[in-house]
């Protein structure tokens, strides 16, 4: 962020609405707070993220020990000074006029749809502009591509060269780990007849299936596309 701040780029982060959106202002805020980054001018450009983001507002009762001890010293994190939310098209179309560094999320997280694809047009070719991931990108998606470092993408119908730099800020992931899996998966009171393994690429649900063999000693498959399995 203060890199882009120096130069004068924008920071695009494409992001899920629901909880991820969040996150991110929780942490900005945070940021902001402790004097590691300026003050920016942040545009939460989605309807259902902003939706949400107010029936996190009004349930203070359902946050955790740290949010609760957050919100007693600061104010809202969904409320600093700066936070636009843009709900109309006209209003998201708007950003592109501002001057100067800005911060916009919008979904989709993993760039398949939604309002972070126009921008991403406008933004994508400017060398001075960052795209900030905060989410896994699946195979085949345009984040994927972007993340791997493919030097053109495709974009609404037209290609674009990819020269704003990119990032990847790992550790918002909200699905457990091999770990917690396990742990779950301890909590079964007999041995199940066989676990399929079917989340995540092929390579790492192989690992895990592997773990869990090791783990347990129980039966592990990971099925391949268009496998059928009779359960008898």
């Amino acid at each position: 962020i203060n890199e882009t701040k120096e130069v004068g780029g924008n920071i695009i982060v494409p992001s899920f609405a629901l909880e991820r959106s969040q996150e991110v202002l929780y942490y900005i805020n945070q940021l902001h707070h402790e004097n590691a980054i300026p003050r920016l001018t942040v545009y939460l450009d989605s309807p259902m993220a902003s939706k949400i983001t107010k029936v996190f507002k009004e349930h203070k009762e359902l946050f955790d020990d740290e949010m609760t001890e957050y919100i007693k010293n600061h104010e809202s994190p969904f409320e600093f000074e700066g936070l636009n939310m843009a709900g109309t098209s006209d209003e998201s179309k708007a950003i592109n006029n501002v001057k100067g560094t800005i911060m916009v999320i919008a979904g989709s997280g993993m760039c398949t749809g939604g309002r972070i694809k126009h921008h991403l047009v406008n933004n994508i070719e400017n060398p001075d502009n960052t795209i900030m991931f905060v989410g896994y990108q699946a195979i085949g998606t345009l984040g994927r591509r972007i993340v791997d470092g493919e030097p053109e993408v495709r974009i609404l119908g037209n290609k674009y060269k990819v020269k704003a730099k990119v990032v990847r800020i790992h550790g918002f992931s909200a699905h457990a780990d091999k770990e917690e899996l396990l742990h779950w998966l301890s909590g079964l009171k007999t041995a199940p007849r066989k676990i399929f393994a079917v989340h995540g690429e092929a390579e790492s649900a192989q690992h895990f299936a592997e773990f869990i063999k090791d783990k347990t000693n129980w039966p592990v498959e990971v099925p391949a596309y268009l496998d059928e399995v009779i359960l008898d």
